[in-house]
């Protein structure tokens, strides 16, 4: 099982996380979206294409653009298609 935990609370777990480029990726359905607000930040990866980004809000604490996605990964990057990962102080605990 992995966790991704911020301010004491768990966002996310899964027992299906990819990694890629040292980041797990969760399922998007094994995210708690209840803290999720969507953001207009957007990046880009050379071979994963866009991606989107969520902030996480959890008890009036914001941590800007700490989540991202794939909304249409590039060609041999599918395997993060449908799932989220996680930065800016997010812990990542495998169990």
């Amino acid at each position: 099982m992995v966790k991704a935990l911020w301010n004491g609370v768990e966002i996310a777990a899964s027992s299906d996380t990819v990694i890629v480029e040292n980041n797990h990726y969760f399922p998007k359905g094994d995210v708690n979206s209840s803290y999720l607000r969507d953001s207009s930040y957007h990046s880009t990866c050379p071979w994963k294409g866009e991606a989107s980004y969520y902030s996480l809000e959890v008890d009036g604490k914001v941590n800007k653009d700490a989540a991202w996605y794939y909304p249409v990964p590039k060609k041999g990057a599918e395997v993060v298609t449908d799932r989220v990962a996680f930065w800016k102080g997010v812990e990542i605990v495998v169990e």
